[in-house]
């Protein structure tokens, strides 16, 4: 209760909802999306996650969240994969509550060993 007599609620963020739903998947499941940005994608700045992440937390205090991300990155090979990023849930939960255009072409248990990490932490099983 507050000093005016109303109760407060509590409405939880994108992330929050993410996060519940994938601690009930099994893990064998898969943990990184690969998302495919595009020659124009990477001109765009806040299209880094090293760039943009950080502030977005940040200024939406979910800085708690720095502990869970991990995104891996890749050169692509065309100019409609120009970059690969892999991306954790908490990472693509993120991503998406940013509002950022999320193409997955693709799914996998762990980023591949060729990936560098580009922010967060490390992945670990």
């Amino acid at each position: 209760m507050t000093e005016f007599g109303t109760r407060e609620t509590y409405s939880p963020t994108s992330n929050d909802l993410l996060l519940l739903l994938t601690s009930h998947h099994p893990k064998n499941t898969f943990t990184y999306g690969t998302i495919a940005q595009t020659a124009n994608d990477v001109q765009d700045l806040q299209n880094s996650p090293a760039i943009s992440m950080g502030p977005y937390l940040i200024n939406s205090e979910q800085t708690e969240l720095l502990r869970s991300i991990s995104v891996y990155s890749e050169r692509g090979k065309s100019r409609e994969q120009v970059r690969l990023l892999y991306m954790n849930a908490a990472a693509l939960g993120v991503w998406r509550a940013m509002g950022r255009r999320i193409h997955i072409i693709d799914v996998q248990k762990r980023p591949p060993r060729s990936a560098q990490l580009a922010y967060g932490v490390p992945f670990s099983e």
